[in-house]
C-alpha cells in the first residue's frame, strides 16, 4: 500500500456498519467475529476495523477475515484522516465491519474518542448488541435512551444476546417494534455459543483447532439466529470521499530523513507482535520492509547496517530464555545502537533494549543499550494505562500505554514531558540514547516515526 498516492484515490461505496454495545461484556466481540466469519463464508471480502488503540482484537479479525484489521481512533487521527483510512483500506472490499470498544459512548473524555464518535465521523449505522438477561420490557427504556441520546447517530438495528427462551425473544422483538428499531436477531444464552466464541478467540499464536465435536461453529450460530441479509441490505453506503494530500506530504517530509538501507521490523508471534497496520504501511512508503525474529540467532550483524530498526511491543517477558539464547542478535543490536543506528522501540521493544528483565524466576540479560532494569515480578505488577502525547523537535506524537511491568528503582528522566489525553502530565518517560528513541508508549499509526533523531 502506498500512502503517497492516496490523494488520487476515490473509494467505492460498500455496505458498512459498526457493532457496539451499551457496556463491555454485552457480546459485541462475539457478534463481530461471528458476522465476519459468516460473511466471509458467504463469499464476501470483509474489511475489518477496530475502534480505539487495541492491537489484539485486530489480530483475531485478521484470522477470521484473511486481511489486516485497521484501528480507527479519533485521539490518534483527525476526522479527515479517519475518513482517509476507512476509504483506503475498504476500497477493494465488499463490506466493512467495525468493532466498537467498551460502551458505545465511552471515550477518553466523556464521548470523545468513543465508538459513537467514530460512527458519527464515518456516517456508519450502528448495530447495538444488548445483554438481555433477566429483562424484557425494561429494554424499551434502554433502547429509547440510546436512540434519542445522540440524534445525529443512526441505528441499523439491535441484536439481543443471552436470550433465555423463544417467549423471551418474542417479548424483545415487541420491544424493538415499539421503540422503532429493527430487531436483527436474538442470540440464545447457551454454553454452546460461549464455547464457539472462545474458538474464535483463542491465542492468536496458535493455529485454529477444529471445532469440538458437537459444538456448532460460531458463524453457523450467527446465521441461525441473526438476520444477516437484512443487516447487509440496510447497512448504509458510506459514500465516496476524495482523500486529501496531507498524509502524502507528511510521509514525504519523513522520507528525507530515513536511513537509506530500508526498514527492519522485529516481528514475532508474541514477543514483538503489537503492530498497527497503518504503521507498517506508512513505513513501507519510506523504504523496503524486512522482518526478523529477535528470538532467532543471527550469523552476521552487518545485515543491520544502514537500516532503520523498529522494535514494537509485545510480551518479551514470556520468552526470556529464548531471547537470552539469541546472544548474537542481542549483541548485533547493541553494536548497531552504539554506532549511531536509528532505532524506535516501544514498550516490549524498549524492555528488550534495557540491561535486563527480572521475573520471579530470575534476571535475564537483554541488549544492554539502555542502562535500566525492568521488573516483571508479580509483586511489582502495576497497571499503566491510557493515551499519551508529547512534542519532540516541534512535532506532536500520540500513542497509547498499556503495561504491568515497571522500571526497577526510580523512573528514568524523560527528554520531554508526556501528557495524557486531557493534557495532564504523566510520568511516562521518553528515552533517548544516541539515535535510539524508546518508551512504554506505542506510537499511533497516524504518527510518523521520529526518524529525524
Amino acid at each position: 500500500m502506498h500512502f503517497r498516492s492516496l490523494n488520487r484515490i476515490f473509494a467505492p461505496m460498500i455496505p458498512s456498519f459498526l457493532i457496539a454495545a451499551p457496556h463491555s461484556g454485552s457480546g459485541k466481540t462475539t457478534v463481530a467475529r461471528g458476522l465476519m466469519a459468516l460473511l466471509r463464508q458467504k463469499g464476501y471480502h470483509v474489511q475489518p476495523f477496530k475502534c480505539g488503540p487495541d492491537y489484539i482484537d485486530t489480530k483475531f479479525h485478521e484470522r477470521v477475515c484473511g486481511r489486516p484489521s485497521v484501528n480507527l481512533d479519533s485521539f490518534f487521527a483527525s476526522e479527515e484522516h479517519l475518513r482517509e483510512l476507512f476509504d483506503h483500506y475498504s476500497k477493494d472490499a465488499d463490506i466493512a465491519i467495525v468493532e466498537g470498544m467498551m460502551g458505545l459512548f465511552d471515550g477518553y473524555n466523556r464521548d470523545r474518542g468513543s465508538s459513537a464518535e467514530i460512527a458519527r465521523i464515518l456516517g456508519l449505522p450502528i448495530v447495538l448488541v444488548v445483554d438481555a438477561r433477566s429483562a424484557a420490557y425494561s429494554m424499551a427504556a434502554l433502547l429509547q435512551g440510546f436512540i434519542q441520546f445522540r440524534p445525529d447517530l443512526t441505528y441499523a438495528g439491535v441484536i439481543f444476546n443471552k436470550v433465555s427462551s423463544e417467549r423471551h425473544a418474542q417479548m424483545l422483538r415487541e420491544v424493538a417494534d415499539e421503540v422503532g428499531i429493527p430487531c436483527l436477531g436474538c442470540l440464545p444464552k447457551s454454553t454452546e455459543l460461549e464455547t464457539a466464541s472462545r474458538y474464535l478467540g483463542l491465542d492468536f499464536n496458535l493455529p485454529l483447532p477444529p471445532p469440538k465435536e458437537g459444538v456448532m461453529p460460531l458463524e453457523d450460530i450467527i446465521e441461525r439466529h441473526v438476520d444477516w441479509e437484512r443487516l447487509t441490505a440496510c447497512a448504509t453506503n458510506v459514500g465516496t470521499r476524495r482523500v486529501a494530500s496531507d498524509v502524502a506530504e507528511t510521509i514525504t517530509d519523513a522520507t528525507r530523513r530515513v536511513p537509506t538501507g530500508g526498514i527492519l521490523v522485529a516481528r514475532n508471534a508474541e514477543s514483538f507482535s503489537f503492530l498497527y497496520q497503518e504503521t507498517l504501511d506508512r513505513l513501507s512508503t519510506l523504504g523496503p520492509i524486512e522482518f526478523f525474529d529477535p528470538e532467532d540467532e543471527i550469523v552476521n550483524g552487518k545485515w543491520l547496517n544502514g537500516k532503520f530498526l523498529y522494535l514494537p511491543g509485545g510480551y518479551p517477558e514470556k520468552h526470556l530464555e529464548t531471547l537470552v539464547k539469541a546472544e548474537a542478535t542481542r549483541r548485533a543490536i547493541k553494536e548497531f545502537a552504539e554506532q549511531g543506528g536509528h532505532i524506535v522501540a516501544e514498550c516490549g521493544g524498549m524492555m528488550y533494549l534495557c540491561q535486563s528483565i527480572i521475573t520471579d524466576e530470575g534476571e535475564f540479560p537483554m541488549c544492554g543499550v539502555l542502562p535500566y532494569k525492568i521488573s516483571a515480578r508479580k509483586a511489582d505488577r502495576r497497571l499503566s494505562l491510557g493515551y499519551r502525547q508529547f512534542t519532540l523537535n516541534g512535532k506532536e506524537y500520540r500513542g497509547h500505554e498499556f503495561h504491568y511491568t515497571q522500571f526497577v528503582g526510580d523512573t528514568p528522566p524523560s527528554i520531554v514531558q508526556v501528557y495524557d489525553a486531557k493534557g495532564h502530565p504523566v510520568s511516562t518517560p521518553i528515552l533517548r540514547y544516541k539515535n535510539v528513541l524508546a518508551s512504554y508508549t506505542h506510537l499511533s499509526g497516524s504518527s510518523v516515526f521520529p526518524l529525524h533523531l
